[in-house]
């Protein structure tokens, strides 16, 4: 059995960005709990890591994630699996709330808690030969690592119904169309394209990057007036720091502002 720093690599980038690859090829990076508790631990350590700047995820051979381990998924008693649910749920969740934005690198399938796991994600590139899919419905069970959720809010509830209900695949160019995914390219540009794009991100205050992240992620689901004190109170830190002054400053002198994170 590959130990649990096997089958999740994680590497130091340029720029501060950690890539963190699922490896296991031959079961098409399927996640298991194994995989989960060190996805949870790497997203833990990369929250509180300051060097680490931003995220891109991938996967290894010739799929992103085929979804979750189907050996473990039939063990799996009601109890059991609200448990199961609930520990991915946390996982995707910590992603989402790292504080600091993140590229999935989508190639090949994308099913079940793969398509999750993507959607956790700040940003979703693909090439364009990826197919996607929440096919959980065809095993009598439902996406549960957060996918009715998320994918309704992201192509909208009358398509995420159809998918869901369906369980069918659709292409990186449907995924594209709908708003799932931000960007196509080929797949022998995605991952050069996606560490181009985090680059670039990671020149941008990371601060008022973190509040960007934090105010649309917990304002979504607020009233509009609770929604706007969040956004006004987090406009009011971010004009307390060095970076908004930097800035500012940038601008009125015709320069590339140069962000310390203060």
């Amino acid at each position: 059995m590959d130990s649990i720093n096997d089958i999740v690599k994680i590497m130091s980038l340029e720029s501060g960005i950690l890539q963190i690859t699922l490896n296991r090829p031959e079961q098409l990076n399927a996640l298991n709990r194994e995989v989960l508790q060190r996805l949870s631990q790497i997203f833990h350590e990369a929250k509180h890591d300051q060097s680490v700047r931003a995220i891109l995820l991938s996967g290894e051979g010739k799929a992103f994630c085929a979804g979750a381990d189907i050996k473990q998924l039939a063990a799996l008693k009601g109890p059991d699996g609200v448990a199961f649910a609930r520990f991915g749920q946390s996982v995707f969740r910590s992603l989402e709330m790292l504080g600091k934005p993140s590229v999935a690198a989508v190639h090949g399938f994308a099913f079940g808690g793969g398509c999750e796991l993507a959607m956790a994600a700040t940003l979703r590139l693909a090439a364009n030969n990826a197919v996607f899919g929440q096919p959980e419905i065809k095993l009598g069970v439902i996406p549960g690592f957060g996918g009715t959720q998320r994918l309704s809010r992201l192509i909208g509830k009358g398509r995420a119904l159809e998918v869901c209900l369906t369980g069918r695949r659709f292409s990186a160019e449907e995924a594209f169309q709908w708003g799932l995914i931000n960007e196509l390219t080929t797949p022998e540009n995605l991952l050069a394209r996606a560490k181009t794009l985090l680059v670039e991100l990671v020149k941008l205050g990371p601060i008022a990057m973190e509040s960007i992240l934090t105010v649309i992620h917990q304002g979504y689901d607020l009233s509009l007036e609770e929604a706007f004190e969040l956004e006004a109170s987090h406009f009011g830190i971010c004009c307390t720091t060095a970076d908004k002054r930097e800035g500012v400053n940038a601008f009125l002198e015709k320069r590339t502002a140069v962000f310390s994170g203060e």
